[in-house]
């Protein structure tokens, strides 16, 4: 059975310089107005540590934290009660930011593997989405074309089981308020700017375990 404890042994803030500073690799170049729409939801001065324009609770803000050593680097784990996701690092650590989840009945514990990322990607609603609230859904029948306003933001991972697509994404989204709620048709929510920062670090095949939210903890 799933659980949300076993693998978190503390919460405590251990770093305080930019993201980038702490983990290797280097930026991907990016087409067309890619660059600019980057720039459009990338804060002045962006240091993820601090910077929040968002009127986010600083403990939303990324941060480096001490998990259960036994996990696998690269994995991700979403904790659906404290609203964070932890993305494992080879040496133990994690990086941990703030997510929105799915409200209500929405939201889908079990275990995924990403097998598709995309930068600034179009957005669909599912048929579901549209039958339930043809208000808001209807008119993006067709899709919603990329960029700061669309959807999924400026990254989005795709969330599989086996070979089928569940629909379920890890993304940005241009309603960074609704970090540390649920809010969401099913998928988690990050800042554009956080997770601009952890999409190139993400590898495709790696697995993500969403942990159950409140109304499915047991004692």
């Amino acid at each position: 059975m799933l659980t949300r404890r076993h693998f978190i042994v503390t919460s405590a803030a251990l770093f305080s310089a930019p993201i980038a500073a702490s983990l290797p690799g280097a930026a991907e170049a990016a087409p067309g107005d890619w660059a600019s729409w980057d720039a459009q939801v990338t804060p002045p001065g962006f240091d993820p540590a601090v910077t929040n324009p968002w009127g986010l609770h600083s403990r939303f803000l990324p941060r480096r934290v001490e998990t259960n050593r036994s996990l696998t680097p690269g994995d991700i784990h979403v904790d659906a009660v404290a609203r964070y996701l932890y993305h494992i690092q080879p040496d133990g650590s994690a990086m941990r930011y703030g997510v929105a989840i799915g409200r209500g009945g929405l939201y889908e514990p079990g275990t995924y593997t990403i097998r598709r990322k995309a930068k600034w990607p179009t957005w669909t609603p599912t048929a579901n989405m549209i039958k339930r609230e043809p208000e808001i859904y209807a008119q993006y029948a067709g899709g919603q074309p990329p960029g700061p306003s669309n959807a999924l933001g400026s990254r989005a991972l795709y969330l599989y089981v086996g070979s089928r697509d569940t629909y379920l994404r890890i993304h940005g989204t241009p309603f960074p308020r609704s970090i540390g709620t649920r809010a969401s048709s099913g998928c988690v929510r990050m800042v554009m700017a956080h997770i601009n920062q952890l999409y190139d670090f993400v590898d495709v095949g790696s697995t993500v375990v969403l942990y159950p939210g409140e109304e499915s903890i047991s004692a």
